[in-house]
Parts: structure tokens; sequence; C-alpha cells
């Protein structure tokens, strides 16, 4: 298998100093040998609309600003650490799973927007998604926080990829839970943790509530929902839901995560497990450990 890191920033460059009309079909050049990462959605997908939708970099305005970013993730070398940082990871993770089936992944590298006010201020300026197995995607504005973690950030997302691409993990919309998921979220932060530490693994929007127990409380409540229309509130909480049409639940930004992180530390502390050994543990069983520990 191999890990391919597409080269954007000189074609975010390009999109960026292009004359308005030209960026278009400039960025959906860009997004294109990723496009697989939408292989599940029904009929023929915009690239350049869904990058829109994401939180990607503007195409009509902030051009300076942008390319100034650019600048940033240049100088610390972002793609090159990312590249590393997931050969490493998977070099642990299959000395701890020895024979996992690991699928070719592309990994698209994305400037966001920084004057979408819920990107900057309610997603920290960092959104991802690994869990198309094939697929990872990072889409940031390069503050120093968000610098710091690139490592950990893609070593998340890869986690996700191993955790479904392996074909021991089934995820079907409609009928996976909300367990799933928040299981898979401290998975992930475990791994990325066991390679990065503490300060640097946990997703950020996820840290003001890893000792909230009514947060806890709650996001335990709805771990049997079903369908991922319904992820969204109990994950990333009601800002998120709001911005995308869902309903909220109650719950603050970055709950699920929060809340994963302690079902997953718990279990790997009853287990004497590594986050790199559980990496296809079955979410039931671990929020099963994690809630008898709790109990106690």
């Amino acid at each position: 298998m191999t890990i391919t890191v597409l080269d954007t920033g000189p074609a975010m460059r390009e999109v960026l100093r292009a004359a308005p009309a030209d960026r278009p079909h400039l960025l959906r050049a860009v997004l294109e040998p990723a496009a697989g990462m939408y292989r599940y959605f029904p009929g023929d997908v915009d690239l350049v609309a869904m990058h829109a939708m994401a939180s990607g970099f503007p195409l009509d305005r902030d051009e300076q600003r942008c390319l100034e970013a650019l600048d940033l993730l240049h100088e610390a070398d972002a793609w090159g650490r990312i590249a590393r940082a997931l050969e490493d990871a998977l070099a642990v993770q299959l000395a701890a799973t020895p024979g996992l089936a690991v699928p070719d992944i592309t990994v698209l590298v994305v400037l966001g927007d920084p004057g979408d006010e819920h990107f900057t201020g309610t997603a920290l300026g960092m959104t991802a998604n690994g869990s198309v197995p094939g697929h990872l995607f990072l889409n940031l504005w390069p503050y120093p926080e968000n610098l710091a973690r690139l490592e950990a950030t893609a070593v998340h997302e890869l986690n996700h990829n191993l955790r479904y691409g392996s074909g021991a993990v089934v995820w079907d919309p409609a009928t996976v839970t909300v367990g799933e998921q928040v299981v898979s979220e401290g998975l992930a932060d475990a791994f990325a943790r066991q390679l990065h530490g503490d300060e640097l693994g946990h997703t950020r929007i996820g840290v003001p509530h890893l000792r909230d127990d009514a947060v806890f409380a709650k996001v335990v409540s709805g771990l049997g929902v079903t369908g991922m229309e319904n992820f969204t509130a109990w994950v990333h909480g009601d800002a998120t839901a709001t911005r995308y049409g869902a309903t909220p639940v109650g719950l603050p930004t970055g709950a699920g995560y929060a809340v994963g992180n302690r079902l997953v530390d718990a279990y790997l502390a009853a287990t004497g497990r590594s986050a790199a050994e559980a990496l296809l543990v079955d979410s039931g069983k671990v929020v099963a450990t994690a809630l008898r520990a709790h109990e106690r």
C-alpha cells in the first residue's frame, strides 16, 4: 500500500492568483484526485460546491490572507510532516495488528476559510475526515495550535481509515449508532495521544468538556441513537448541528469527542491494551467496559 499526500500548496496558490472566473476550474483540478472520498454520495458531486460547504478557502475574497496562510503552511513543512507522521503511525499500527488490511491512501490538505466564523471560531480552524477508506481530508487555518497538531490530526484520521478500511468494523449509515462514532473518536484520539502525547493528541474541540460529568451523562444517554443524520449534534454539538440543518440536543461543541476519550481511556485502563491494539474493538464492548468502571 502507499500513502500519497497530494502537493496541494502550489496548486492552491495558483488558484488564488488566477482571475476570479478561472478559479473554480482550477480548484476542481486540485480536488479531483481526492474525489473518491465522495463516492458514497448519491449522483454526481460538485467538488467546488462541496469545498465551499466544508469551509474551504473562498474564491471571491481574502486572497491575500489566504496566500499568507499558505506561506505559513509551507514554512511549517505541513505536507512533509503529515506524510512522515502517517508512515510512522502506520508502522506502529501494523506492529500492533499484524495482517491488518490497509488500503492505498490519498491525503488532501486544503486551506480553510478565514471569513467563516463557524470554522474559525466554533471549529477552531480545523475540520478533517478519515472515515472513507482510502482518503484522508484535512481542512485547516494555520493557527499556531493547529500547526503544532498537524501530525496528531493526521494520525487521528488515519485511525478512522484503518478501523473502517479493514472490513472488520462495518459502518452502515442507516444502522450505525452514535456510540460507534463516539467510541471511534475516542480511539482515534487515544492513538494520536499514544504517538504524540496528551497535549497534542486530544482533538481541541473536545478538551473543555473532558471532565464534565453532565456532558458525559447526556452523551451516554444517546449512544444508542441510530442513523448518521442524527450524529452531528451528539458528536460535534448543537452549534455545528444548527449550522448544517440538524436538530440540536443540548450539547456543547466537541461533546462526543470528550466523552469518547473518557470511554476509551476507561476501556484501555481496564484491559491493559494500547490504543493501537484496540483499533478494531467492538464499540459496544468499549462502552460496556467503561460504564462498569464508571459505576464503581
